[in-house]
């Protein structure tokens, strides 16, 4: 029986699947704070000493490759992170690092929009982050690969372009918690389910973006996702 809603339901967000017209329904969106030493060293932090963390952002922030964006409101200091973001397709919780790839559908390249400004304030004022990441337009995500086409990649280089110009260059293999460690840990927070994202984290050398500017991450066998800020 259909729900009887007092307003207009929202649409399911999505993102798109290379190479076909399906699409992977999303649920939420998590994302893994510092996950590449030499980034955790550039925000002040000791790479050694922490346990992943996680922040989340709306599942309708959603932007897919290609976008046209509205420079952001309330910030004098959008930044890029370009990530890795892994695609949950089967249930679960307290999941072991042994077994935790069996739970991922797909792959693709992301990007984790952050007005630095307010989170810096945030910070400061030891108040939530939620503005500084979970605003209209912040995740950008790129056409998903499926896990049967790519594997589960261990290594490849990312890299994040402003404007042709290149900002960040990484390997995968550079993260502190390797995917099948963060899902693991991740679902012993909460219950993970089909259509949830986890943005893996970013490597160095996050910085400014403009309006006028287009920012690209690309990731071997993954692909790449672009947007241009108005």
């Amino acid at each position: 029986m259909t729900p009887n809603f007092v307003i207009p339901a929202p649409p399911v967000p999505s993102v798109a699947v290379r190479g076909t017209d399906a699409r992977f329904p999303v649920r939420r969106i998590f994302c893994v704070g510092r996950n590449y030493a030499e980034h955790a060293r550039e925000m002040g932090h000791d790479p050694n000493r922490e346990p992943p963390f996680f922040f989340t952002k709306p599942a309708d922030a959603l932007v897919e490759d290609g976008a046209q964006l509205p420079f952001p409101p309330a910030t004098d200091n959008l930044h890029f992170e370009g990530e890795m973001v892994v695609a949950i397709g089967l249930a679960g919780r307290d999941i072991t690092p042994g077994t935790a790839l069996t739970h991922v559908w797909g792959y693709g390249p992301g990007n984790d929009l952050t007005r630095r400004d307010i989170q810096a304030q945030a910070k400061e004022m030891r108040r939530p982050w939620d503005m500084a990441k979970g605003f209209d337009h912040s995740a950008v995500c790129g056409a998903l690969v499926p896990v049967a086409h790519c594997g589960h990649p261990e290594t490849g280089r990312l890299t994040t372009h402003v404007d042709g110009e290149l900002r960040q260059e990484t390997d995968l293999s550079q993260m502190i918690w390797p995917v099948a460690d963060v899902i693991s840990h991740l679902s012993g927070l909460v219950a993970l389910e089909p259509g949830d994202l986890i943005y893996s984290g970013t490597p160095a050398g996050v910085g400014a973006l403009r309006a006028g500017q287009t920012c690209t991450v690309s990731i071997d066998q993954l692909g790449s996702a672009s947007v241009t800020f108005a």
